[in-house]
This record gives structure tokens, sequence and C-alpha cells, in this order.
């Protein structure tokens, strides 16, 4: 434990990650974080150190991922942490990694992450502002009547009340749903007699695909709406398609950086990177030039990423990441797709 904070003058170092493996959007981020660490290790240049990634699922589970995380700290070979990929978990760790081990999350959304620790960093927008931009967006769609699913966690409860907040417009209905897609014909039964023009989903894709497969099971037809928790829902082509989703970061990019980014990943995984492992894939390389620039201390490394303030910015395939004084990404980045084909298309480019 006393070797935890040394550096190092070389060898292995590790970065470790975590996340609910069995889901799709995680894999996606494992991938990218994996794909960013032979990167770097073959251009070199790491103070004669070498990057190997230790993952571990956490089954998106908050007592699960505190204890990873505490796996993480007393492994004198983890320098610093991307993940945990979901807010529960992270929610969780966080704790652990206020005791001395910076992360950078990728993909954990919940205002509770918000300053929760001087150790830990995100590199995507919080809920608060995902909301507050989906309510502007729905209300730009003319509505009449909206209803609004939550899956009843950290993730969903947070982003639903941030859009009820925000949204001008009348709801005629709000329900929490169950994360692992259960259930829920009851939801459309009810729904398809109300007859909402556009239902809000707080939600994640496990129980977003079930809802759309449900729909179309029933014949109920609405217009959909959902973070990016839903961006793996085009892996069901056609109950997906026309949905609306906002992501913070579109494959379709056209600036130099996303685009290699976006083609190396499909040339090794034989498929496409969302908004998520591109944020995991920015996080790792940005604890690699952190590593570049100060070595391999862990309190070194969290200072770098505290300087990340102001006018200096990490150059990322999702644009510049400079940090808030809370350590949220100092951006309001903010792309609304809609699925076609089973892809998410920027609307500008539809």
């Amino acid at each position: 434990m006393l070797l935890a904070g040394c550096g190092r003058a070389g060898g292995d170092v590790v970065i470790g990650t975590a996340g609910p493996f069995d889901e799709g959007y995680a894999k996606l981020v494992r991938n990218a974080i994996k794909l960013a660490v032979d990167e770097i290790n073959q251009e070199g240049d790491l103070r004669g150190v070498t990057l190997s990634v230790l993952d571990r699922n956490d089954g998106g589970d908050g007592v699960k991922a505190a204890a990873i995380a505490e796996e993480f700290r007393a492994d004198d070979r983890v320098v610093a942490v991307v993940g945990h990929a979901n807010s529960g978990a992270m929610v969780g760790a966080a704790r652990v990694y206020d005791r001395g081990l910076a992360a950078v999350i990728p993909s954990a959304t919940s205002p509770e992450l918000t300053g929760v620790s001087p150790w830990v960093f995100r590199v995507t927008t919080n809920d608060s502002v995902n909301g507050a931009n989906l309510a502007r967006f729905a209300a730009g769609l003319r509505p009449q009547r909206v209803a609004v699913l939550y899956e009843n966690n950290v993730y969903g409860r947070g982003l639903a009340e941030a859009f009820r907040a925000n949204f001008p417009g009348t709801l005629v209905g709000v329900d929490p749903i169950a994360g692992d897609g259960a259930m829920v014909e009851p939801f459309i039964s009810y729904y398809a007699r109300v007859a909402p023009d556009l239902v809000f989903v707080a939600g994640t894709e496990i129980s977003g695909r079930a809802l759309l497969r449900e729909a179309m099971r029933q014949g109920f037809t609405t217009r959909w709406l959902a973070g990016d928790g839903w961006s793996g829902v085009t892996t069901d082509t056609a109950a997906s398609e026309g949905v609306y989703v906002a992501v913070p970061f579109s494959i379709r990019d056209t600036r130099e950086k996303a685009v290699r980014f976006v083609e190396a990943f499909r040339a090794r995984y034989g498929e496409e990177p969302d908004a998520n492992a591109a944020m995991a894939y920015d996080a790792t390389r940005m604890i690699a030039q952190a590593i570049r620039e100060v070595g391999t201390d862990r309190r070194r490394i969290r200072d770098w990423l505290e300087g990340m303030q102001g006018k200096r910015s990490f150059d990322g395939v999702t644009g510049a990441i400079r940090f808030r004084a809370d350590h949220d990404p100092d951006r309001s980045a903010f792309v609304m797709t809609q699925a076609r084909g089973g892809t998410l298309l920027p609307l500008e480019t539809r």
C-alpha cells in the first residue's frame, strides 16, 4: 500500500476500467480504451513505460464497484482509472477513489457525481445539462401530450427530473420502469390508450429495446426521445427506426481526428463506436498525456488533470476537453440524432 502513490522509472503501468460489460454500450467503452492503449504503446514516448488495461465487470452495481475500486487502489501498478461506465456504479466507487486514485468518467452522467471528489473527473456532460437540452428539443417538436418513462435508478431518476423541470408543456404521465426491460407490456398497453404524441425515456438500451419492440408488437405509434443511454437501441433496426437520441458525439463528425478514431475502431472490432466509446477513448488518451508530461505518480496525474481548466484543454476526438472547478467538462456538447436504417444520423444530415 505504501507503493500506491509512487512513480515508475519503466516497465508496465496499468489503467483500470470497470463497467457492466454484459451490456453493449459498456463493451464499446472497454474496446475503445483497449484501442487507445494499443495505439499509445505503438506511438511510444511514454517515459519508458508500457500501458496495459485491467478491466473488471461491476455489473452496474455500486457495492461491487466499490470493491473493484478498492482492488484498483491497492494495486500499485494502477496509475489511474477510466470509469466506471454507469452512474450507479460510479457513485459507489467515487468514495474509494477519493482516497488517492484519479478516475476519469467517460459515460456516467448522474449529477450526484458533480464535484464528488478532487480525484474524480468527467468528460461527458451531466444529466442536469442533458435533461434541459432534451426538454428544449422536445418543446421544439411542439407535442401536445408527453409521457415520461424512467428507469428507477440513479441515471433514470436524475435525467427524468431534469427533463420535467425544464419541459414547458403538458405531461400526461410519469412512470418508473425496470432497467432489465421486464414488464413493459402494461406500460405500452396503457399509453396506447392515453395516446401521447411524444414519449421521453430516461433509460438504457436494454429497457429501450424492450419498449420499442413491445410498441411495435402492439401497433403503438408515437415519437420516442431519449438520451445517450439509448445509443445501442439501433441494434434492433426495425423497432428503433425514427427514434430521437441525444448524444455527446456523433460518429458522423467530419473532423480528421474523429474520422480516424471511427475508422480505426470499425477496422479493429467490425462495428461502429458510439459516443460513450469516443469519450472513453479521449479519457484514456488524456491519462496517457498526463503520463508523458508528469510521469506515473498518482497525485501528479491528478494534478495534471486538475490543470485542464481555463485556457488549457486536451484536444480529443470529441473536441476540446477542459474541466470546470467541479470537475465536470466545461462544454455542453449535444448532438441530436435520429435512427435511420440501424444508424444514428445527426438531424442535419438525415
